[in-house]
């Protein structure tokens, strides 16, 4: 059974950082693409961002150039570096994995994590 496990959230000020960490129980992040997703109260579930097997990235238009996702694929881990955070960010942010790009971005992933809450807050 693979499991996801994100870690690292927590309350920042507006303009801080944060980084979040998601743990693998397998080898799943050398064979599946990975994405970064978060939900904010009252709201649907969005893609932050994705990385591919190979490396490649991408980003939703409202992180783009604030946050960076990186992977590790000998230890199993995928990161979110999140820079200048502002409050409209703050929700529930999950990472996601599955074998299609097409799934990961539509969130559609086969497995999920169990979710790190981010509050940017003065």
């Amino acid at each position: 059974q693979v499991q996801l496990a994100e870690s690292g959230g927590g309350l920042v000020h507006p303009g801080g950082s944060l980084r979040l960490s998601c743990a693998s129980s397998g080898s799943i992040t050398s064979n599946y693409d990975m994405g970064w997703y978060r939900q904010a109260p009252g709201k649907q579930r969005e893609l932050v961002g994705e990385i591919q097997r190979g490396g490649p990235t991408n980003y939703a238009d409202s992180v783009k150039g604030r946050f960076t996702i990186s992977r590790d694929n000998a230890k199993n881990m995928v990161y979110l570096q999140m820079n200048s955070l502002k409050p409209e960010d703050t929700a529930v942010y999950y990472c996601g994995a599955d074998r299609y790009l097409t799934q990961v971005q539509a969130g559609r992933v086969a497995y999920w994590g169990q979710g790190t809450q981010v509050t940017v807050s003065s």
